[in-house]
């Protein structure tokens, strides 16, 4: 497979994080970028949430993203990558019982 370069700009602070952020998990910026890519083009999106609302440092709002972030993860093992109105109103019904200790 052929291969090209692409140049983009960001923040120095920012590429440094990454940077050190990267090499512990023992990738380049480069094959980190890949991967992100190859996992939009997999998911045919975005591959993580994206929302215009800035997550809260709350337990609750942790808990939410991260059954967000899970049900996403089996939605793409399961060959899935996009997910009903009704799966996404249930996980956020769940967590938000969790949240209240009502499991």
């Amino acid at each position: 497979m052929a291969q090209t370069n692409i140049s983009i700009r960001i923040d120095e602070d920012v590429k440094k994080e990454v940077e050190t952020l990267f090499a512990k998990l023992g990738l380049t910026l480069s094959a980190a970028t890949n991967i992100f890519y190859r996992q939009a083009v997999r998911t045919q999106g975005i591959p993580f949430l994206i929302t215009a609302i800035a997550p809260k440092d709350t337990e609750g709002g942790f808990l939410l993203r991260e059954a967000l972030r899970e049900a996403q993860e089996q939605a793409i093992k399961n060959g899935t990558s996009e997910m009903t109105l009704d799966e996404i109103n249930d996980i956020i019904t769940e967590a938000r019982r969790e949240n209240r200790g009502q499991l």
